[in-house]
């Protein structure tokens, strides 16, 4: 069956769906876009990825393609019509379509906004979570403002290969200190040899990952104490569990870092029970 998306007000099939070459999103890189999950038939944290997405849009100036109130009507159509129980729905909205210039187009450009939702198996990824993945680290080479969820993904396209290339699932970035920031498509987390969960503020230098916030109620409702800080590379090797939290991944032990295993190469219990606890304490959104 063929795969349905919205563009810019119409429902198509992907075989009938077409980018504008002076769409701004494909020369600048010039948008944002969000990430959900599906799950058992909803879509989760739908309000916050929404707020999220209007936070982008306002640090970019960039206008909503639709109202508001709109934009959940239309993630559910697709979700639905695409016969997605489980797997990501994708929304992407950029400056709109206008002769190439650096500057901003007219404010009369309306802004592209594409959605787009695909299956996936949720037996495959808690397969991995019974052994855990594999990270390496990298220089953090992105621009500064990484808490937009800007389309320009660049430096984690080729950090994310490179981890791939060394048998890897997940690069972290690395300040120049050797503070572990965030990887390449998740948020980084540890968990101390006194059971304290640990992850960098999101203040600045990273992005206010949605699964990363509700993980805080998680870890409340498990009893659990979490520490805003940063913490190196040699810290997060020592702990005894690592793990990355996003909303394709949930929480995912990490068992080996650069090569070295974390505490007994296993996935730790801590991150298993956040993993567990997760779904009944996300917002769920019918779809």
């Amino acid at each position: 069956m063929p795969r349905i998306a919205y563009v810019n007000g119409r429902y198509v099939t992907h075989a009938g769906a077409a980018v504008h070459i002076e769409d701004r999103g494909y020369q600048f890189a010039d948008g944002v876009y969000e990430v959900c999950e599906v799950a058992r038939g909803f879509i989760v944290d739908m309000p916050r990825h929404l707020a999220r997405l209007n936070r982008s849009l306002t640090e970019l100036s960039i206008a909503w393609p639709v109202t508001p109130g709109v934009l959940p009507l239309i993630l559910r159509e697709v979700v639905n019509r695409n016969h997605v129980a489980n797997g990501l729905v994708y929304l992407q909205v950029t400056r709109g379509v206008a002769s190439r210039d650096f500057v901003f187009p007219s404010a009369d450009t309306k802004p592209s906004l594409v959605v787009t939702a695909r299956k996936a198996d949720p037996a495959a990824g808690a397969k991995r979570a019974e052994t855990g993945i594999a990270v390496i680290t990298v220089p953090e080479n992105r621009w500064d403002r990484v808490d937009i969820k800007s389309v320009g993904l660049l430096p984690n396209v080729l950090a994310k290969q490179k981890a791939k290339e060394a048998g890897a699932q997940e690069a972290w970035f690395v300040d120049g200190d050797g503070i572990v920031k965030e990887g390449g498509s998740s948020n980084a987390w540890i968990v101390t040899r006194d059971g304290v969960l640990v992850t960098r503020p999101a203040e600045h230098g990273i992005l206010r990952g949605i699964t990363r916030t509700t993980m805080f109620e998680v870890a409340a409702r498990l009893g659990l104490k979490i520490e805003e800080r940063g913490f190196s590379v040699t810290e997060a090797k020592a702990a005894r569990e690592a793990f990355i939290s996003s909303a394709t991944t949930i929480a995912m032990p990490v068992v080996v870092i650069d090569g070295d295993p974390i505490a007994n190469g296993h996935p730790g219990s801590v991150t298993l029970s956040l993993r567990q606890a997760f779904f009944d304490v996300a917002e769920k959104s019918p779809a």
